[in-house]
């Protein structure tokens, strides 16, 4: 099993206590957790609508932005049931576009593990008005 440094497990702490502090729904919840480079972290849940919705990778990154955090070191999610998701292709995209050298905390066979995002979007699309 993976060993994940005390930051990166209160990390996933964090996001695990968000998924639970809301109501349970049968919908896809998710709640994800991001650490900036100053030691803060921020949370947020998605907002699911059947016409589609900010993920909650997305809304976390949003808050981190207007409490004015540039530098984003790691992040993760989970679903309601506690298990570590993986970030979709939209947020993978999201993430290695703007923070290339973010760190994700999946799943990985033998528990989480650490991966950069990188690793998580091989052969991916550059955005020629990002270089």
């Amino acid at each position: 099993m993976t060993t994940l440094t005390p930051q990166e497990a209160s990390l996933l702490e964090t996001a695990t206590k968000t998924i639970t502090s809301i109501k349970p729904s049968n919908t896809h919840s998710v709640a994800s957790a991001v650490l900036a480079s100053d030691g803060r972290v921020f949370s947020a849940v998605n907002v699911y609508h059947f016409t589609g919705g900010p993920c909650a990778e997305l809304v976390a990154l949003g808050n981190a932005a207007a409490a004015g955090a540039e530098e984003l070191t790691h992040i993760v999610a989970v679903e309601d049931t506690r298990r570590i998701l993986s970030p979709c292709g939209r947020c993978r995209q999201v993430l290695l576009d703007l923070w290339p050298g973010i760190r994700v905390i999946v799943l990985g066979e033998e528990g989480p593990r650490v991966v950069g995002i990188a690793e998580l979007l091989p052969f991916a699309y550059s955005w020629p008005g990002e270089e």
